[in-house]
């Protein structure tokens, strides 16, 4: 075989690069099955014996997956989406794509194909079928006049034979996989009702049925009990009227039917009925029903004529005026009420319905708007911010009322006031936990007894290390034991086994700290965990601050300290473990490869590598690794940044170099970075022989600028005395946050010979003030409470928002600077990006700015993906490699002129020879 010669990756290039999409084990760890994706166009889905020969692949379109294998690891199954081919041609003929169900027998590898398939089951722990439910036809009518139900085919694994039930709207399988309950949903609500297809029997029984629609349908973690919601129309409301109906001992001898009728239930109002935006469900023991009930919306009375009346002239619609009226006193502003809306109108109050009694309980109501539960089910939390509501979203300290209710009850108690950090009950059902000026407190809610359980503990759980603007943070709450009868805390190094009763405190990891290693939470390997159960292994991950390698732990019951099980210079995630069998799962990748799969027992040694995405890898490019650079800023914080050598790095020489900042990126040290387009790609500028470096920044409370700038120019010097980087070849760039550093940084130093700022903060005092209109929040919280990190607004601090706001500095400004923004942006408002390149220009300032139509905070469509990572490398090009300057960086395109230019083929660089066509943008240059 002829040796290829490794090329630069061009932007052309990476539509070849891949990621595993989906990987799944079978029950019994025999068999992997995995889908694998490339950036555009068709992929690979892989079953394979895990520790055999057999092995089947087959090449599927973009969007399939659902990989499935049968209770005896049998049988594989999975959805096969059209080809990328097909799918183009569909789209373009307005027609729907219809996938297709794919049902594998694995010891022969025998194929059964189902057209037009939209969801796929196997029967749970009984192998015994497998359904397919075909997709809602196009065209058919929706709304009153409309029904949802399709065809399911359940075909019997045994006999290959299929029955086919017409009108399913939702199906699901019990977890012993004996009954499968079927939602019937027909044309005029004929048929409707619930309906128990028994698997073994084939044969299929009515729950429940009726000139009605339901749905919402659940069933007990067991499988033994349902509940669901039947719906009714009555022309006296605008929304319909539910009952929830709940079922034990489903399909047997002794089921039991309970019907809670809205109109019956003192507990709920007149004015009320069942809510369909909670699901139903049942309690771990079936004595309690949880449900949602919401307003109940009457019609307006047709108003009679009143035969005495003046006639009026009729009204003209067209003056009715488009108003919205903004308050000062609403708790939230108009922009984020219009965002939050459909939020707004499924919102509803939980009760519980005590079976043994025929009691029900509101647990919340306007006083206590919103309740959480959770198993065991003793009490439930409820939560009122509606006193600091309004404050909350100017200053961002979100406080809130906390009530206990007895869900037996429905007694409430008045818990915390004013609470900032509440963590909720802990898998005893009685343990409150919360934190408060420094200390993690837990309240019995049975006893009514407060505990500060870490005052006797000899390390602080404050979170020193966040530079926000909040007093005494805590650290994130790592979990509980399983008994509920101890909280896990960590340090910032080790994990933590605190008492309830603050009596006894156990660092778990024992060397966290002393080796500098960061241990996480405990890993959940199956989802049905409450806690963490001390008497079997316990897993954790595992983080080297100042090394960056990744590792998972064990801890042993009954040991102190950890066992490092897999440590290394890599990126690790993801372990999981199958249920009845010692085989555990994890996602592995490093600088060099790209994420894989492996497979490994217990110890997770000899761990086994299932998938091998992107071998096209060894035709390009790379580089050739990264380094670790210490530093200390200018404030004395102790810092590292990554810096990654170009492919066919020599040592000694010096290159042209891009700082990518946005606050710590060093911890990405051993990850993979994929190459794509869309923004900057560090692999991809690396391939074409430049180094990369991303400096870690730590922020001083009222500048943000100003601390940026001492952790970034000392952090380049570190990379500089390195002897890699060329200190008159440095390129700047950042994107939000970051672009606001970019666009602060080249007012305060003339080190970079080039910037390219994505969507920047430029204003800090007009940006404070305007709204973050993705969510339709102020800005003033993000300011005063997160990543601005201010004390308070500008008025009482404007010399400290002057300062750190670069478009003050403007002046200062002597490095060419390419501008992205978007006039859609709905995180940094766009106003800011105009404000700056405005200031630049009136100053005769080398400055292009790039506005994407119609795009957000990040640019979707593909054709503007691929020209603005075309342009920021033509423009890096030019300034630190000396190349020719693009002519829309030394000419400006007039607009008249802008779609030819875009088709323009001297656009076309020896890098990006295939230049896309379509993307719409305008440029606005200095020139002009």
């Amino acid at each position: 075989t002829k040796a290829v010669t490794p090329k630069a990756i061009k932007f052309s290039d990476t539509k070849l690069w891949e990621r595993v999409g989906q990987f799944t084990i079978s029950p019994n760890g025999k068999w992997t099955g995995h889908v694998v994706m490339p950036g555009e166009g068709d992929g690979r889905l892989i079953i394979a014996e895990r520790n055999g020969e057999k092995k089947y692949q087959f090449a599927v379109g973009p969007g399939s997956g659902q990989i499935r294998f049968s209770h005896d690891s049998n049988y594989a199954a999975y959805i096969e989406s059209p080809k990328d081919k097909e799918a183009k041609a569909a789209r373009k003929a307005k027609k729907p794509l219809k996938r297709k169900a794919v049902l594998m027998k694995l010891d022969d590898g025998s194929r059964t194909e189902f057209d037009n398939a939209q969801t796929i089951s196997f029967s749970g722990e009984n192998p015994k079928c497998f359904v397919v439910q075909k997709p809602r036809p196009a065209g058919r009518p929706s709304g009153d006049s409309g029904w949802s139900g399709t065809d399911l085919l359940v075909h019997d694994l045994s006999s290959g034979h299929h029955i086919n039930i017409g009108n399913v709207k939702s199906f699901s399988f019990n977890k012993a996989g004996n009954l499968l309950a079927l939602v019937i949903d027909a044309e005029g609500k004929s048929g409707n009702g619930v309906q128990l297809f028994h698997v073994n029997e084939s044969r299929i029984t009515t729950l429940v049925q009726g000139k009605a629609t339901y749905g919402s349908l659940s069933w007990t973690r067991e499988g033994d009990a349902l509940c669901l919601l039947k719906t009714v129309k009555d022309k006296k409301y605008e929304n319909a009227i539910n009952h929830v109906i709940a079922f034990t001992n489903v399909g047997g001898s002794g089921q039991k039917e309970y019907v809670i009728d809205p109109v019956k239930v003192a507990a709920i109002p007149e004015d009320m009925t069942i809510s369909p935006n909670r699901t139903p469900s049942w309690d771990d023991d079936r004595s309690m029903v949880l449900f949602g009930i919401h307003e109940l919306k009457a019609k307006e009375a047709p108003k009679k004529p009143d035969p005495t009346a003046k006639p009026t002239p009729p009204s003209n619609p067209g003056e009715v005026a488009d108003l919205v009226v903004w308050h000062w006193q609403d708790k939230q502003m108009q922009s984020m009420q219009q965002k939050r809306e459909a939020i707004t109108k499924r919102r509803f109050h939980l009760c519980v319905h005590h079976v043994a009694d025929q009691k029900t309980f509101r647990l919340g109501d306007d006083e206590i708007p919103t309740v959480s539960v959770s198993r065991p089910y003793k009490f439930a939390i409820g939560s009122d911010n509606r006193k600091y509501e309004r404050m909350g979203n100017l200053d961002g300290r979100r406080y809130r009322d906390i009530y206990s209710i007895n869900m037996k009850t429905g007694k409430r108690k008045l818990l915390l006031e004013k609470a900032r950090y509440a963590f909720g009950v802990g898998p005893s059902g009685i343990h409150y936990l919360y934190y408060d000026d420094g200390h993690f407190f837990i309240h019995n809610l049975a006893n009514g007894k407060t505990t500060n359980v870490t005052e006797k503990a000899p390390v602080s759980f404050v979170n020193t290390e966040s530079d926000y603007n909040v007093v005494k943070p805590p650290r994130p709450v790592s979990g509980w034991s399983n008994d509920g009868m101890h909280v896990i805390l960590s340090d910032g190094w080790d994990l933590w086994k605190i008492s309830v009763d603050g009596e006894k405190a156990v660092n778990l990891t024992v060397d966290g700290k002393s080796k500098q290693i960061r241990y996480r939470s405990p890993i959940f390997l199956h989802p049905e965990q409450l806690g963490v159960d001390f008497t079997k292994p316990v897993y954790l991950s595992a983080y080297g601050e100042w090394t960056k390698k990744a590792g998972f732990a064990r801890m042993q019951p009954g040991k102190a300290g950890v066992e490092m099980l897999v440590w290394d210079d890599a990126s690790l995630n993801g372990l999981s473990k199958l249920k009845d069998q010692d085989v555990f799962m994890f996602a592995k990748s490093t600088q060099q490869k790209s994420m894989d799969y492996f497979v490994a027992g217990p110890d997770l040694k000899d761990a086994k590598r299932i998938s091998n995405t992107n071998p096209q890898q060894k035709n390009f490019k790379w580089s050739a690794g990264v380094r670790l650079v210490n530093y200390t800023s200018e404030n004395g914080d102790k810092l590292q940044g990554a810096l990654y050598l170009p492919a066919g790095y020599i040592e000694g020489k010096k290159y042209p170099t891009i700082v990518y900042m946005y606050e710590k990126l060093s911890q990405r040290a051993n990850s993979y970075d994929t190459p794509r387009h869309g923004g900057f790609s560090a692999s991809v500028y690396l391939s074409n022989g430049y180094a990369v470096f991303n400096p870690d920044i730590v922020f001083r409370v009222n500048d943000p600028g100003l601390s940026s700038k001492d952790c970034i120019l000392s952090g380049l010097q570190a990379a500089v005395d390195t002897g890699v980087v060329d200190p008159d070849r440095v390129g700047l760039h950042g994107h939000s946050w970051g672009g606001y550093q970019t666009a602060f940084l080249i007012t305060q130093t003339d080190k970079f010979k080039a910037a390219v700022a994505g969507a920047p903060l430029t204003n800090l005092i007009s940006m404070y003030s305007s709204i973050y209109w993705n969510s339709g929040s102020a800005n003033q919280p993000i300011f005063e409470s997160s990543q601005g990190r201010f004390k308070g607004g500008y008025w009482d601090n404007i010399e400290a928002y002057t300062r750190n706001s670069p478009v003050y500095y403007a002046k200062n400004v002597k490095t060419p600077l390419l501008l992205l923004h978007n006039d859609a942006d709905g995180a940094v408002d766009w106003n800011q990006g105009i404000e700056y390149f405005n200031t630049l220009r009136r100053l005769n300032k080398p400055v292009v700015m790039l506005q994407y139509k119609g795009e957000n905070h990040g640019l979707r469509k593909p054709a503007n993906r691929k020209d603005y990572s075309y342009r920021m490398m033509q423009f890096f090009d030019h300034y630190l490699k000396g190349k020719d300057a693009p002519k829309w960086w030394s000419e400006g395109i007039k607009h008249v002129d802008m779609k030819k230019h875009i088709k323009d083929p001297d656009l076309r660089s020896a890098l990006t020879p295939d230049y896309p066509v379509g993307a719409k943008r305008i440029l606005f240059s200095d020139k002009f």
